[in-house]
């Protein structure tokens, strides 16, 4: 649900899971054969695990980070791993890299220059994401939705951001 100022959307598990499905369907029907996805962790983790179990293939994941500062809401510096964790050996072939948004667009255009520069092994590459934001510099090959007001995206999993272990024993202790 977008808000009124358009500032703030709250995604609901099942909007959430539906939007994913929405963006599997994009990818068949454009008819592009992968042979891998590449998620980026954490936010392409759950989109990645997912199109992984419908295109039944092999999940590979990297990770990276930009958003730690005043509760993940604010992008700092880009840091991107040095390693991929595949269950094939090497990446290699035709890939799908998966992350949940196109937000500022930096993480992607900058992990899509990295891969093309330094994973050769990689013989083509595209880009899945749920949301681009109308402000990315990136476009991603697939898309389920457009954000032309740029409004902060609150996932459902989003609780666990602020829920620690004891939080969990307090909510569950009867």
């Amino acid at each position: 649900m977008l808000t009124e100022d358009g500032k703030h959307l709250y995604v609901s598990y099942d909007e959430y899971h539906n939007l994913i499905e929405k963006l599997a369907i994009k990818i068949h029907q454009d008819g592009w054969e992968f042979d891998t996805i590449l998620c980026l962790a954490r936010g392409g983790l759950r989109p990645g695990d997912i199109l992984s179990r419908i295109f039944n293939k092999p999940l590979a994941i990297m990770s990276t980070s930009s958003y730690r500062a005043e509760g993940g809401t604010v992008q700092g510096h880009l840091d991107i791993a040095r390693f991929i964790t595949t269950p094939k050996g090497e990446i290699a072939g035709r890939v799908l890299l998966v992350d949940d948004l196109a937000d500022s667009g930096h993480t992607l255009k900058a992990v899509i220059e990295l891969l093309r520069s330094q994973y050769a092994p990689i013989t083509e590459l595209r880009s899945a994401v749920i949301w681009t934001k109308e402000v990315s510099i990136f476009t991603p090959d697939y898309s389920v939705e457009f954000l032309p007001t740029n409004p902060w995206i609150h996932q459902p999993f989003e609780g666990y951001d602020d829920m620690g272990p004891q939080q969990l024993l307090d909510k569950w202790t009867v």
